[in-house]
């Protein structure tokens, strides 16, 4: 099933880790609405722009797959909202950059990104149809623990 013209409800919802734990991740009609939404208003958009394959990594996870992978049932990702992506060959900064200059979004955080290393890390982003915040962030690791900080 397509979301948009560039992405697939499989894509959108394939989880390696939900296979070898033998979690269902089927999202239900609302959270496949949810993410036709996220794929038109952030991923088609990127698509669209830089020309290339956006990779996401991560887009719906079931709660109970949420949980499974240290993260909250309450996840943005949980409702269809969020994915975790990149673009092979454009720097993740650059990339969440571009988003936050140019796209409505809610959250956009640039994860476990290193300075030095520009293809390090990937890119959160999530949209509501509530309301979006425009929060631009960063999530690092200190002392063990993964810390946010606004980048603006």
């Amino acid at each position: 099933m397509n979301l948009s013209k560039s992405f697939t409800l499989n894509e959108l919802t394939k989880s390696q880790e939900a296979t070898r734990l033998g979690i269902d991740n089927t999202p239900s009609e609302e959270h496949i609405l949810n993410l036709k939404i996220l794929c038109d208003n952030i991923l088609q958009p990127i698509r669209d722009f830089y020309g290339m394959p956006v990779s996401v990594s991560s887009g719906y996870r079931s709660p109970k797959l949420c949980e499974a992978i240290g993260s909250s049932r309450t996840s943005q990702h949980a409702r269809g909202e969020a994915a975790d992506f990149e673009i092979f060959g454009v720097a993740n900064k650059d990339l969440s950059d571009w988003i936050v200059s140019n796209l409505e979004y809610d959250q956009c955080i640039l994860e476990f990104w290193n300075i030095n290393e520009p293809n390090s890390g990937w890119v959160h982003c999530s949209f509501s149809t509530k309301y979006n915040r425009k929060q631009y962030l960063k999530a690092e690791k200190v002392n063990g623990r993964i810390v946010y900080s606004s980048i603006f």
